[in-house]
């Protein structure tokens, strides 16, 4: 079975930053990765590549930053008081989680400060960056309907309640 819109996609992958040798994410030593394609779980230009491929595949993507995590938007920062980092021992590049304007969790990085202010940086760390994924096609099977409508992945060995099981 080939992947196409509506199906469970497990796969293995590692990432790195195009020409470059350091690995910024990695499913190894940890479950693959699933998701329901055609529900906005992965960056749009990798889902859009494994399209047709089946299990056992492996490939190399490349995922220009447009299709990844966009480019890089220079306007996308804010200088804040240093107060309000106060219980903070700030490091230039430091991520922080904040929250947004309608309650969300946003990711934030430190991009400059000095005894006044504050530079922060919204922009995702891997915006303007051409990303290669070297993947593995683990496992594809059709999405069941409730899948396809709660866009979350039916998992056989947990028991549905929430019970923190671990599973």
């Amino acid at each position: 079975m080939q992947i196409d819109d509506k199906m469970v996609v497990a796969i293995d992958y590692t990432l790195t930053e195009l020409g470059k040798s350091d690995i910024l994410d990695s499913s190894e030593g940890r479950e693959p990765l699933e998701f329901i394609t055609g529900k906005g779980h992965i960056i749009p230009g990798l889902e859009k590549q494994l399209f047709g491929m089946k299990v056992g595949e492996s490939a190399d993507i490349k995922v220009d930053a447009i299709d990844a995590y966009g480019e890089y938007n220079e306007e996308a920062t804010q200088t804040l008081p240093k107060e309000q980092f106060a219980d903070i021992d700030l490091e230039k590049g430091m991520t922080l989680y904040g929250q947004g304007q309608d309650g969300e969790t946003v990711q934030v990085v430190v991009k400059d400060f000095n005894d006044d202010e504050v530079t922060i940086d919204f922009n995702h760390p891997l915006a303007g960056k051409d990303l290669l994924f070297s993947v593995n096609i683990v496992n594809v099977r059709e999405a069941t309907p409730d899948e396809i409508l709660s866009g979350q992945i039916d998992n056989p060995d947990h028991c549905g309640s929430g019970c923190g099981c671990g599973h």
